[in-house]
């Protein structure tokens, strides 16, 4: 890996460190504002490089409220968030923009929250779906939104350029 591109990693998943203190309400107060570098991530860095930073994303903010589900359980979301991450920034790069935003809003909103209800039933996910919802698109809608930036371009210029 070039020096700058673990420049960008390194500073993407600082930036996940600080928004995981940044709280959108939620029964759990895990939802944080962790996940819009993983995003951007997904789009600078690629697969791998959106992977890390948004599965540290989680695992930062969930540590944040002293892991309330667990450590196996959070990183069982971090798993998912590197997933949803590496298929949002894959889309976007294809040019789906929009549609990169609708599918990764419903994965991390939707189905994140269903994937529980085998162990915690459907009244955690009708608790918890409203606010993952919510702060997935905050955290989506941002980072598509900071990627339409001047500066923002030119660091994605720089990394595809290498």
């Amino acid at each position: 890996m070039k020096t700058q591109k673990m420049v960008r990693l390194a500073v993407l998943i600082a930036l996940c460190g600080v928004g995981g203190f940044i709280k959108i309400p939620s029964p759990t107060g895990t939802v944080a504002l962790d996940s819009l570098p993983g995003y951007l991530a997904g789009i600078l860095l690629g697969g791998w490089g959106g992977a890390i930073v948004g599965a540290l994303g989680h695992l930062f903010s969930a540590w944040t409220v002293s892991l309330p589900f667990g450590l196996p359980a959070h990183v069982y979301v971090a798993v998912q968030m590197a997933i949803y991450v590496s298929i949002y920034g894959y889309l976007f790069r294809k040019g789906y923009k929009i549609l990169a935003v609708i599918v990764a809003i419903i994965l991390n909103g939707v189905v994140a929250a269903a994937s529980f209800i085998p162990l915690y039933g459907a009244g955690f996910f009708a608790m918890m779906m409203p606010s993952l919802v919510v702060g997935s698109a905050v955290n989506i809608i941002l980072a598509t939104l900071l990627m339409q930036s001047t500066a923002i371009k030119k660091i994605a210029q720089g990394v595809e350029a290498k």
